[in-house]
């Protein structure tokens, strides 16, 4: 190949160079700003909340699963500093907003999360979902996405009821997105707590819970054994290695103590602090949330 001919092909080369790196610019400009992508959820745009009774700086984040297109949304609050985040799981039958909208839980746990200057995330998590498989893979996109978007380098699960039991199987899923898990009244073990429901026919509460746990996990515990083996943090209570407090009233009447007891029985590590309130009902270890963030705090330094 003679000299003229080798920098025509050098040139040409340089063309194509150019080409290329303009078409992905002429793309890049072309997607939406408010169009995010992230593992397992496809972020379609954040909305700025500025109702006076919610806090400053909060956004909602409406997404679509990537496993079946279920529309959904959640609540984020960037904290004022640090990148240590909170993941705060509604209970059932309230959404991603219980935090802000039910005033015990809101005078109770939003003062301690904002003194730990944490970053607050509230998920819908496709309602009364109790970390069913679906659900768990879309709080895992999410937290991909608040690691991306805000540089989030921590979690902190804590919640209490459906969303304590949500945090305890989370944390079993994936222990390495959980630094430290709060439960408080959580069920430990679906499939005894499914069947507790059922033995209980004239408690509608029960019923309703029951029939909601079947739905999102595709059947009940004998006809899917495997999802609800797999989501038990009962059964797989050796990956959570970080620090765990569990909190639960004696006289609960939605979720058994037994849940807790049996979790607390099992539990061989030293990070584990258990607290049983003796005349306690469903809602009382909502006062402990504090002690449980300050407990779970010192453990993780």
């Amino acid at each position: 190949m003679n000299c003229r001919a080798r920098a025509a092909i050098i040139g040409l080369l340089g063309v194509l160079v150019l080409l290329g790196t303009a078409a992905c610019s002429s793309s890049d400009n072309r997607r939406p700003a408010t169009t995010q992508a992230a593992p397992g959820i496809e972020v379609v745009r954040v909305v700025p909340q500025t109702r006076a009774d919610l806090p400053a700086g909060l956004v909602r984040i409406e997404y679509t699963s990537r496993l079946d297109g279920a529309s959904d949304w959640a609540l984020a609050l960037p904290p004022d500093e640090g990148r240590t985040w909170v993941v705060c799981i509604h209970g059932h039958g309230s959404a991603g907003d219980q935090l802000y909208k039910r005033a015990d839980v809101r005078r109770a746990w939003l003062p301690t999360f904002q003194k730990e200057h944490f970053g607050i995330l509230t998920p819908n998590l496709r309602g009364n979902a109790w970390m069913s498989p679906k659900a768990a893979a879309d709080l895992n996109g999410l937290l991909q996405y608040v690691r991306t978007e805000y540089k989030a380098d921590r979690f902190v699960l804590a919640s209490a009821s459906m969303g304590g039991t949500s945090n305890l199987i989370y944390a079993v899923l994936y222990p390495k997105d959980a630094s430290a898990v709060v439960a408080l009244c959580p069920a430990t073990d679906l499939t005894s707590y499914y069947q507790w429901c059922r033995q209980r026919p004239q408690d509608a509460v029960l019923q309703q819970i029951a029939d909601a746990i079947a739905s999102a996990y595709g059947g009940p515990p004998d006809e899917r054994p495997e999802p609800y083996r797999a989501h038990s943090a009962l059964s797989h209570a050796q990956r959570l290695t970080m620090p765990v407090f569990i909190a639960h009233g004696a006289q609960d009447a939605v979720i058994p103590v037994s849940q807790s007891r049996m979790l607390a029985d099992s539990f061989k590590a030293a990070k584990l602090h258990y607290r049983e309130i003796p005349e306690g009902h469903h809602d009382t270890p909502i006062q402990s949330m504090t002690d449980g963030i300050e407990w779970v705090v010192k453990r993780m330094r």
